[in-house]
């Protein structure tokens, strides 16, 4: 049975995560039971009164109350059990508790952004800690995008232009994939996200050393590691392949042929614009669906990822 239950979902991980399954696993055995019963019983019935000569005649019966009641009044239990169980689940679900440890969180294509109370800011990265409720307000920069976690078995739509909240107690350390179930464009299947759930001192521990994000490396070194923590690489190519936008390999000092017609220089203040106002000059042949990176990467760090650029020649 267990073995079963593995197969079917995957592993429970938050306080609400059994309630979940229990509505489940209720839903699917009730199912597997009617259908048994219904199909055992056509079989009996066809097996029962089948025709037996070219006399027999099928009476006339107009209506049963006792089997029309039963076959309405059964279903009628069940959708008010599922209702109200499931009303029930939903409820918590959307009242986090008023202790929760709040994380900001903006989606954009194709990335999440986890904003802490201290100023943190990790990318494509869910720290979090364990046997605490944690709140997550949610927005979008662009597009509808979705985040769940199967793991804590939670799930909430994240809109542009207005907030959405979710929340979560996770109940063992360790870590849980995040997925955007809403389509959101070319590399949707792409905007995937971890769950890092610490023991209490170990959250403080990362909130205290996360801040800093490697300004006693080397630019390019320091640059290579931004790309990567931003998620570039879900978009930009750093060995000649083709992606969603143009590649950084050979890019630096070329000649960049635009949608308008002109043609400007791959150079420190084209990188520049393309990460604070990537809609502003669209290499030709590519889509205008870069989110701006303005207020999430400073000056310095630009400046690290344009040396790291300059070295993929």
């Amino acid at each position: 049975m267990n073995r079963l239950i593995e197969y079917m979902l995957p592993p429970a991980k938050s306080t609400i995560a059994g309630e979940t399954d229990a509505l489940f696993y209720f839903i699917n055995v009730t199912s597997f039971i009617l259908l048994f019963g219904i199909t055992v019983a056509i079989i009996y019935f066809a097996w029962k009164y089948k025709r037996k000569s070219e006399d027999d005649v099928t009476p006339v019966i107009s209506h049963n109350n006792k089997l029309e009641i039963t076959w309405s009044v059964i279903p009628l239990i069940l959708v008010i059990i599922v209702f109200g169980w499931g009303y029930n689940t939903y409820m918590k679900k959307i009242t986090p508790p008023s202790d929760a440890y709040e994380i900001r969180v903006v989606g954009k294509s194709w990335l999440w952004e986890f904003h802490y109370a201290n100023g943190n800011v990790s990318v494509n990265e869910l720290h979090v800690p364990v046997n605490r409720p944690v709140k997550l307000i949610m927005s979008s920069d662009d597009v509808i995008h979705s985040l769940y976690i199967p793991d804590f078995r939670v799930k909430m739509d994240v809109l542009p232009n207005r907030y959405t909240q979710l929340w979560f107690e996770a109940t063992e350390v360790g870590e849980s994939i995040i997925y955007c179930t809403e389509y959101c464009g070319t590399a949707h299947s792409n905007m995937l996200a971890t769950t890092f759930v610490h023991t209490q001192e170990d959250f403080e521990t990362w909130l205290e050393t996360s801040a800093g994000d490697g300004e006693d490396m080397e630019p390019a070194e320091r640059g290579e590691m931004l790309v990567q923590r931003n998620a570039c690489m879900t978009c930009h190519s750093d060995d000649g392949t083709r992606l969603v936008g143009p590649t950084f390999q050979g890019a630096w000092g070329s000649d960049v042929p635009l949608e308008s017609g002109e043609t400007v220089v791959y150079d420190e203040n084209y990188v520049r614009e393309s990460i604070l106002e990537p809609g502003a000059k669209i290499h030709e042949g590519f889509q205008n669906v870069m989110p701006s990176y303005a207020g999430t990467l400073d000056d310095r760090q630009i400046d690290a990822i344009i040396e790291y650029i300059k070295t993929l020649q």
